[in-house]
């Protein structure tokens, strides 16, 4: 429907994922600020609430509220030093959640002049199912797609091919 109309393919791909599993008339927290993606979400007609920054390896109270229906974490958990701690302290029964791949081929990403802007993990597919486990939660669907780049190399050209993203929807056990 949207085919190369958002400025990243992950975006299109999240969405169709997200529809599959939220109703519009669910309430939706956004783990982090708000985004483009989350920008989208809103347009499409969902309710969703963004967090406000708060450091989530220290303050996880947002997500004790029971006032949402849905938690969605898409390309946060890899910032933060201790992600199980928020996963386990989530009372919503629904979680939609999204991660950089840890690539063979490539460092994990770190940005040397914003301390908030590098990744602590980039995780195998095992490795974030067994957090999700660990902190309670059960997979019920999953997808992983590549992020190709318009470079010119041999990175770029394991990217088309190399899935880089994984996408998962869980539930409270």
């Amino acid at each position: 429907m949207y085919e190369n109309s958002f400025p990243h393919k992950r975006y299109q791909i999240t969405l169709d994922f997200l529809k599959k599993y939220v109703a519009k008339n669910e309430i939706i927290l956004d783990l982090g600020v708000s985004n483009p993606f989350s920008e989208i979400l809103i347009n499409e007609g969902f309710n969703v609430n963004n967090t406000l920054g708060q450091d989530l390896d220290l303050d996880t109270s947002i997500v004790t509220n029971n006032d949402f229906d849905v938690i969605t974490a898409f390309q946060i958990f890899e910032h933060m030093v201790a992600p199980f701690n928020v996963l386990t302290a989530i009372k919503t029964n629904k979680l939609i959640a999204s991660i950089p791949l840890k690539l063979w081929f490539s460092n994990a990403y770190r940005n040397k002049n914003d301390q908030w802007d590098r990744h602590y993990h980039e995780f195998e597919d095992w490795q974030f199912d067994w957090l999700l486990k660990k902190s309670g939660w059960e997979i019920k669907d999953h997808i992983k797609f590549t992020s190709p780049v318009k470079k010119i190399g041999l990175r770029p050209i394991l990217r088309k091919f190399t899935p880089r993203f994984y996408l998962v929807y869980a539930e409270r056990k």
